[in-house]
């Protein structure tokens, strides 16, 4: 049984901003990833695998892109687990896995889906497991239906300028921190740490994560498209980009 979160909004309001320090145009890639898949649908009401969904931040957009969406969501980490339950109720259904090992998906409750979208989660898994990934993702699609990774990907043909951007973005980010006017992702995190509710959530995900779940491996654009052609989607592209991210689609 989830633990009882007083106000589960105001923890998405939270997390929103912290994300929004890494990612300014963050609304902006959700949008294009939505509008994907609308795209690909056949007139009924998506059904969407919302992939290491953390608190929901896909699904609540998803449901209100598309209220009749039947959305799934899976993640590993029980305090952001806990403030999607709280935040999504009986609107989706809520699934702990573990996305590193294949048996991730026995417990889904739909065999395909029209859409599989996933933010800025997919980077802390090593490259032969996310090829993997990128193929059993396929198969738990139905043909004709889509899959959206947005992450960072960065232009491989601008490798001097995606530097430049970056750095940017990392003095922009650190001015913020600076003045209070938005938590650093440590920041966030030890104050779900203090919170109640959250505390023993969060000291499981510490067990989970003893080191953390981000190697220092940010492929290029390129490196996804390829794998994602060698996963045997029959389309692949990008069909969003801000600065060093990406948005990588994959039609099944």
């Amino acid at each position: 049984m989830s633990p009882y979160i007083a106000d589960p909004w105001a923890w998405q309001e939270s997390w929103d901003r912290q994300q929004e320090s890494y990612l300014p145009d963050r609304e902006h890639r959700f949008t294009a990833m939505l509008d994907t898949v609308d795209a690909v649908l056949d007139g009924r009401p998506p059904r969407v695998l919302d992939l290491a969904g953390g608190t929901g931040t896909i699904s609540l957009r998803t449901l209100a892109r598309f209220p009749a969406a039947q959305t799934t969501l899976v993640d590993l980490d029980p305090a952001l687990l806990a403030i999607a339950n709280a935040s999504l109720a009986d609107r989706a259904t809520i699934i702990t896995a573990d996305l590193g090992t294949p048996e991730w998906h026995s417990t889904l409750p739909h065999r395909e889906y029209d859409a599989v979208l996933t933010a800025t989660a997919l980077h802390w898994l090593p490259a032969d497991r996310l090829g993997q990934l990128y193929a059993e993702l396929r198969d738990v699609l139905r043909p004709g239906g889509v899959f959206v990774n947005a992450d960072h990907m960065p232009d491989d043909t601008l490798p001097e300028l995606t530097k430049r951007l970056m750095d940017r973005a990392r003095d922009r980010r650190n001015a913020r921190y600076t003045t209070g006017s938005m938590l650093s992702w440590s920041d966030w995190w030890e104050q779900a740490g203090a919170d109640p509710a959250l505390a023993p959530l969060v000291a499981q995900r510490h067990t989970i994560y003893p080191t953390g779940h981000s190697p220092e491996w940010i492929p290029p654009v390129s490196w996804h498209l390829a794998a994602l052609t060698a996963a045997g989607f029959t389309e692949v592209g990008t069909v969003w980009r801000g600065g060093p991210d990406a948005a990588v689609a994959a039609v099944r």
